[in-house]
């Protein structure tokens, strides 16, 4: 066999424990069974491999990996040039490293960037890390480090990509988990971010962090705000969201108390403000949000003199819109 014999066995051995992963996982069916085992016998017999060395299989995937994700690594840096970086040294090299294992050299330029995030050089930082990636591209804590430094720049793009990459070389590195929730939350995917977050506290255990639970209820906050729906999933960390508004469902303030202090609802009819034209306004439209986030501000704002005082200069006419801009400049209102 070649020189490189040792790492042809390990890539059987990977290969075998892929294929009979796949039949007890479900991926393939049990019908493929038989199959599978002529295979796998030829591919150890070729080979000259045990699959039932424990040692050895676990010495050929590395601790906690498996083919499919090794090769999820190689997917996502196959090919990766300097698209969306600013130079070349901040892109991941187009073939991956064989090992992940850091060396002195990579180990240097990463405290080096370590320095430089203390610093708050962040495109330093974001420099350095990239020199110790290139030398060890599926390391995952090179790749998370320059996550934060991208993500420090604003540059939640970037993150995501290096937080991908580092939670697909490890998916137990938690630290990876919770920059990959950032990025994704700052991108605007609240929902993607909430799943970051729920694997980081799956892979903590016991619960998980302050820090990953406070990510995670903070994306489901924004996700049900959003009018998400993810009330069929299993929360194992507690839910952000608080009893529900009188008269509402689910948080969602009761707006017919509101319409009957501007006139509407009532048997008259017609002395509903246009709901649509008001939510127009941004400062309505903030006030309507931390309602839904708040269950109790709808109480406090019903029972607010001023505001009902206001709402009978316009609520017995004949239906007009309120002057918003005017409420605002109210400094109870404002303080509200």
């Amino acid at each position: 066999m070649a020189s490189d014999g040792p790492t042809r066995k390990k890539l059987a051995l990977a290969i075998i424990d892929y294929l009979n992963t796949s039949v007890e996982d479900g991926t393939l069916s049990s019908e493929d069974r038989d199959s599978i085992d002529v295979a796998t016998n030829c591919i150890a017999e070729s080979f000259k491999v045990d699959p039932t060395d424990k040692k050895a299989v676990a010495d050929a995937l590395g601790s906690g990996q498996n083919l499919l994700s090794i090769y999820t690594v190689y997917e996502k840096l196959r090919g990766k040039n300097t698209e969306g970086a600013s130079n070349a040294s901040q892109s991941a090299p187009k073939t991956p490293a064989a090992s992940a294992t850091p060396n002195a050299e990579a180990e240097s330029f990463k405290g080096q960037g370590n320095v430089a995030m203390q610093q708050k050089d962040y495109q330093k930082a974001v420099d350095c890390y990239s020199k110790a990636i290139d030398l060890t591209p599926t390391n995952p804590i090179y790749l998370s480090n320059r996550a934060a430094a991208y993500s420090a720049m604003k540059q939640h793009d970037l993150a995501k990509q290096d937080a991908e990459m580092a939670v697909a070389a490890d998916p137990k590195y938690t630290k990876a988990w919770s920059r990959l929730g950032l990025a994704r939350f700052a991108l605007g995917d609240a929902k993607g971010s909430m799943e970051a977050y729920k694997s980081g506290i799956d892979a903590e255990a016991n619960g998980g962090s302050d820090a990953m639970r406070k990510g995670y209820e903070t994306a489901k906050a924004r996700v049900e705000a959003e009018g998400g729906d993810d009330e069929d999933e299993e929360d194992d960390v507690g839910s952000a969201r608080g009893p529900p508004a009188a008269g509402g469902a689910g948080g969602m303030p009761d707006l017919s108390s509101l319409a009957s202090m501007f006139g509407g609802g009532g048997a008259g009819g017609g002395g509903m403000p246009d709901i649509g034209a008001m939510m127009q306004n941004p400062m309505m439209r903030q006030m309507a949000q931390n309602m839904m986030s708040n269950p109790n501000m709808m109480s406090n704002l019903m029972n607010n003199p001023r505001l009902r005082e206001m709402a009978s200069s316009f609520g017995g006419g004949g239906g007009g819109m309120p002057d918003i801009g005017a409420m605002m400049q109210d400094p109870s209102i404002a303080e509200m």
